[in-house]
């Protein structure tokens, strides 16, 4: 037995995946249908934040917002021209009113006068009087009935002049949701999907039909990319972050690119008879051209133990009925084995002391 610091070599499989990807789906849209496709970027393709990605037939959509920008230019048009309306006819009635006051005031005047006004003139002055003062207050009732009755009228066109106005905005979404433009700044990978007319899945192209939601293409920022994989319970409790790793692809075994332990699940998976693993994630440290979603690639970690632990020979470990034991003086002892090892020594969690000597 021995104090030693054990290194040993992990290795994990999982899939290239990229750390910031977005999926571009059809748009959906209402009363439209089926969307036929004019543009598509080409998977491998790079493209800038705001680039357009993918584009559907915008000649409806187009004509739509044609026919509305139309419509609320003619409401808005008449809006206009019935506030100018409205306000000769309220300039004209403030006249009359005016007037009607004036004639008031004069048979007022006139009335004062009785006195020196015979019978007869004194009758015609009050009689001036009530058709004046009646005239003004009909005025003033026939305005306030004039007044509410134009702004009903003004509202009633305006509100129809909004609805257009939103019909105009909804039609110029519309047209500008059929041009997709890309969320950030990366590489296009197009989606296989099945196709109208074709009995086996493929790229879309040029042409095809499409239904609302259907997914498209994605878009990954290829400068950012990390593997996903598997670990067992005892290798997963001994990574801690930045632990460093290397991740070979099958597709380029050749190729060594430096990664390091990004973050694991916090909780094993598995049981009832089989291994239980962690979820991890390691976070490769330069981008590569050949760094492609879903390709499959091995990551290599190397592991240590914290300090020097009780180590021996693994040709010492003995087993019987899948229990450990090593053989101390002539006697068999059974030992608890811990979680590190390399090809020539193992770790021992318990069971030996210092200065034990067991035999090989």
């Amino acid at each position: 037995m021995e104090w030693r610091e054990i290194r040993w070599r992990v290795r994990a499989t999982g899939t290239i995946q990229p750390v910031e990807a977005v999926t571009v789906s059809v748009p959906q849209l209402r009363n439209v249908g089926d969307l036929v496709l004019t543009k598509i970027a080409p998977s491998g393709a790079r493209v800038r934040e705001g680039d357009i990605v993918a584009e559907f037939d915008r000649t409806r959509s187009l004509d739509r917002a044609r026919d509305a920008q139309a419509g609320y230019e003619d409401h808005r048009h008449r809006v206009e021209q019935l506030k100018a309306q409205q306000r000769s006819d309220r300039e004209k009635r403030a006249s009359d009113l005016q007037q009607a006051e004036a004639d008031l005031a004069k048979a007022r005047l006139e009335l004062r006068k009785g006195p020196l006004l015979g019978e007869i003139d004194r009758l015609k002055a009050e009689n001036k009087l009530e058709i004046a003062a009646a005239h003004v207050e009909s005025l003033n009732k026939s305005g306030r009935a004039h007044e509410a009755s134009a702004a009903a009228d003004l509202k009633i066109l305006e509100l129809q002049r909004d609805r257009q106005k939103a019909a105009l905005e909804r039609a110029q979404a519309n047209a500008e949701r059929l041009q997709i433009r890309s969320p950030l700044a990366g590489m296009v990978v197009q989606d296989v999907i099945w196709r109208q007319g074709q009995n086996q899945p493929g790229h879309p192209q040029e042409g095809d039909q499409l239904w609302a939601g259907q997914s498209l293409l994605k878009v990954f920022a290829s400068t950012a990319m990390e593997v996903q994989v598997s670990v067992a319970e005892p290798d997963g409790a001994m990574l801690a972050p930045g632990t460093r790793a290397e991740v070979r692809l099958d597709a380029y075994p050749e190729v060594a690119f430096p990664a390091h332990f990004d973050t694991a699940s916090p909780v094993a998976s598995g049981g009832d008879g089989s291994a239980r693993t962690f979820a991890a994630r390691f976070r490769l440290e330069s981008g590569d051209r050949r760094l492609l979603p879903d390709l499959s690639a091995a990551v290599d970690v190397e592991l240590s133990t914290a300090g020097p632990v009780v180590a021996v020979p693994r040709a010492a470990v003995k087993y019987h009925q899948a229990k450990p034991y090593v053989v101390l003086a002539g006697r068999e002892r059974a030992i608890e084995l811990g979680r590190a090892f390399d090809d020539s020594f193992i770790e021992v969690a318990s069971g030996l002391a210092a200065g034990d000597e067991v035999a090989r």
